[in-house]
């Protein structure tokens, strides 16, 4: 189970100008900003990625202003370029990341398999992510799933981060979920 105060939500590359690119991109984002709005009313920390911004653009607008910090990037695998660093500055507990973002079979998939083999639990939401091509995403998803990457629906993220419908933010979060 992922949990909520032993994790943290890392999105990844949602660049202004990669996502014109990418496959039902506004999907993305949406579930994306779905996933933030619930990590933050459960103070859950959000990391963000860009991949050479000079090149891509900074992350959609509608993505940073959730985003605890962004880690600015040259490696495809972000770990590679600190952001467990970045983790343990946050909260030095987190064990579990949960990740979405673009390109998956890029950026998303070499992150997933680099925090993985520093030892987080790495879970990534296949609808919160997206490549320029349908079948690079797939391959992405198989070749994370076989890695031993959880896949997780953004709405049951949502259910295993709250545990009960006794937490404090359960209607909150179940209106957001309406409101989808």
């Amino acid at each position: 189970m992922i949990n909520q105060d032993t994790s943290a939500l890392i999105l990844i590359d949602y660049q202004t100008r990669l996502m014109p690119s990418i496959h039902e991109s506004e999907e993305a984002i949406a579930s994306a900003l779905f996933l933030a709005k619930v990590a933050k009313a459960l103070q859950i920390p959000i990391l963000g990625t860009e991949q050479n911004p000079e090149g891509l653009g900074q992350n959609d607008e509608r993505i940073k202003v959730f985003c605890d910090y962004t880690l600015v990037k040259h490696s495809f695998n972000g770990a590679a370029d600190g952001l467990a660093t970045n983790i343990r500055e946050l909260n030095p507990l987190i064990t579990q990341v949960v990740l979405a973002g673009c390109e998956a079979h890029v950026c998303l998939m070499q992150t997933a398999l680099g925090l993985q083999a520093l030892g987080y639990e790495v879970a990534v939401v296949p609808e919160a992510c997206s490549s320029r091509r349908v079948q690079d995403k797939i391959l992405a998803i198989d070749r994370m799933s076989q890695q031993k990457i959880t896949m997780l629906g953004a709405e049951m993220l949502a259910f295993e981060w709250l545990k009960t419908s006794e937490h404090s933010q359960f209607k909150n979060i179940l209106n957001l979920i309406k409101n989808r």
